[in-house]
């Protein structure tokens, strides 16, 4: 692994990115109601634990997936003709459905919170790595 051939400030932008869609995402106004429910909570939503490791591990984790999606988009983008948006936004997309969606899909269903509770979650990963496959894919 080269990690002097990553685009840091693509990285950087992944995990921008991925802070707005999830605010987006799990807005009041969008999915966070039906989510907040088949999670099994009730009543008004509140920061609940140490909020400022939560934030943290979050931002974290998105940098750690806009890594090794940064891996990823050359190494695949190269197998389907040359690195580009599309290639990368199509690399994100064959890997959130390869590793992603699946892996959700069998956590989702042993915790009880059934297929509703996965589509959101699953959705807002999709977006996620489609969008970092195409900023890194782009912005080489």
């Amino acid at each position: 692994m080269d990690f002097g051939s990553i685009n840091w400030l693509a990285v950087v932008a992944c995990v921008v990115v991925s802070m707005i869609s999830g605010s987006l995402w799990y807005n009041p106004k969008t999915f966070f109601p039906a989510w907040w429910k088949g999670i099994g909570k009730q009543g008004e939503p509140g920061m609940q634990g140490n909020m400022g490791m939560t934030w943290g591990l979050t931002v974290l984790s998105s940098f750690v997936q806009a890594v090794a999606m940064a891996f990823m988009v050359p190494a695949m983008g190269g197998l389907m003709g040359g690195v580009s948006a599309a290639t990368g936004a199509s690399t994100g997309f064959m890997l959130w459905l390869g590793f992603i969606a699946p892996t959700y899909l069998v956590n989702k269903l042993f915790a009880g919170h059934g297929l509703k509770v996965w589509a959101i979650e699953i959705g807002n990963h999709l977006v996620n790595f489609v969008l970092f496959g195409a900023i890194l894919g782009a912005w080489r």
